[in-house]
């Protein structure tokens, strides 16, 4: 027995010594995660049906007043207000405290494309605050608030596309391209603003006649398993997916976008407006989503004024996107995007998988007015687009970003990463990246980056380019 275990011990030591070594554990969610998404749900389960409140499901008749009478009438007790299978016309409408909005499959919301039936009011858009037409759904000062289903929200949005392009043609001749996204009001689908415990679950909303889903200045919001499609019978310009404006423990899953801007965006503010408002957007998860048409798979900015910070995406996909992991900034936002995670991301056909920029689009970014206006006789939204900052306020700042294990091929350029002199890319971890492409790319103005297993194959063969870049550790 002895001479036995005398053998075995040698071979037990070497078995040891050479056993492949253990994958380490993925790294705790940080402790915020758990906080996000809505803590509660409207429990009133009374049902309201909008034909007892002279609605008709005929797609034309204008069912706005008759739904809003159903909405309040839940709101008293707590309740759900739903419908019949049909196509329902409305303008907007606004949900309140412990109203569940059941959309069941089979039935649309066709929103009115007349503009009179979105009436004006404060809010945020493009991250200035100003007077806007409401959204055709909105959620303003609320709590507790629920849409679920698998109905459809059609924001037949075509009418406010041409009205946006038309005006594109005559404001770029004058030299007015930063101002006629502000000037031509077009109506958001859904907008949840200063609003906490929101859930909205399983609906399609397609159409927008500008930004689709729009969470401003809110709390505790769950979006999961939406659906959005803004390229049937068009290409609705500005029609970002899903867009998260200085909110804060936001979830985000599930969710399908094909849209012909920003898919998953984090805003913050821009500019003079936004640095006086000053609120993150922070403590956001978006998970397990995919991406088709569209400018950006997940995207910051590029309203960065009030920082974004404090974000984890990860599972996400993309196929035909033109951006994939998008940080967008400009010389006169300022504000910090960081401590930013992104992971487990695979993508096919997306133009420049990894793209950063702090001079983003500057005809759009850069607001000057042309001879012949005077201040006096401006528009308000107009003068806070003219007010000035600082080159110190306006300098805007990327930091502490991780990218790890992502796949992605059929790309144009691998990387695209662009910092300013006076602001550089600062502590960035790339770590599992494998990129086929036409071109690796370039990383410019970059500080303090960690690159483990950045794979690039190009056509061309030629490696990412660093440049203007210190204490890069390959």
């Amino acid at each position: 027995m002895h001479s036995l275990l005398n053998l075995l011990l040698p071979l037990l030591a070497w078995l040891g010594s050479h056993a492949p070594a253990a994958t380490p554990p993925p790294a705790a969610d940080p402790d915020w995660v758990k906080q996000t998404g809505a803590k509660t749900q409207p429990a009133g389960k009374a049902t309201f049906l909008v034909t007892k409140y002279g609605a008709v499901a005929d797609g034309k008749t204008l069912n706005t007043q008759a739904i809003q009478k159903a909405i309040d009438a839940a709101a008293k007790k707590g309740g759900v207000v739903t419908f019949a299978p049909g196509q329902y016309l409305t303008g907007s409408i606004f949900l309140k405290k412990g109203v569940t909005l059941n959309l069941p499959k089979g039935v649309t919301l066709l929103g009115s494309q007349d503009l009179k039936d979105y009436p004006d009011m404060p809010s945020r858009v493009a991250g200035i605050e100003m007077v806007w037409p409401a959204a055709l759904i909105n959620i303003l000062n609320q709590d507790n608030v629920a849409i679920t289903g698998e109905g459809t929200v059609d924001g037949q949005g075509k009418p406010f596309w041409d009205k946006y392009w038309a005006m594109r043609k005559e404001y770029d001749a004058k030299g007015l391209r930063w101002i006629v996204d502000y000037d031509a009001k077009r109506p958001r689908t859904l907008i949840v603003a200063n609003s906490s415990n929101v859930t909205l679950t399983g609906i399609t909303l397609q159409r927008a006649g500008f930004w689709t889903v729009h969470i401003l200045y809110s709390k505790n919001v769950t979006a999961d398993g939406l659906v959005i499609r803004n390229n049937v019978g068009g290409h609705g310009p500005s029609t970002d997916g899903i867009d998260i404006d200085s909110s804060s423990y936001v979830l985000v899953q599930n969710c399908d976008i094909d849209c012909n801007d920003d898919n998953f965006c984090l805003k913050a503010g821009r500019d003079w407006d936004g640095l006086r408002v000053n609120r993150p957007a922070e403590y956001i998860l978006i998970q397990n989503c995919v991406a088709g048409a569209g400018d950006g798979l997940f995207t910051c900015g590029s309203e960065t004024s009030g920082g974004i910070r404090h974000v984890i995406a990860r599972g996400l996909k993309a196929k035909g996107t033109k951006y994939g992991i998008r940080l967008k900034s400009a010389t006169n936002r300022g504000g910090t995007v960081e401590d930013i995670l992104v992971e487990n991301i695979e993508m096919d056909a997306v133009r420049v998988p990894i793209i950063m920029t702090m001079n983003w689009n500057p005809a759009y970014s850069y607001s000057t007015l042309p001879a012949g206006y005077t201040q006096e006789t401006l528009p308000e939204h107009w003068k806070k687009m003219l007010a000035q900052v600082t080159p110190e306020q306006g300098l805007p700042h990327f930091r502490n970003v991780t990218i790890r294990n992502l796949r992605a091929t059929g790309a144009k350029t691998a990387v695209s990463a662009e910092g300013l002199p006076n602001s550089v890319l600062d502590n960035f971890t790339l770590e599992n990246i494998t990129i086929t492409g036409a071109t690796a790319g370039k990383i410019d103005h970059a500080r303090g980056w960690s690159i483990k297993g950045l794979d690039v194959k190009a056509d061309d063969q030629e490696p990412v380019a660093v440049t203007n870049s210190a204490d890069m550790k390959f």
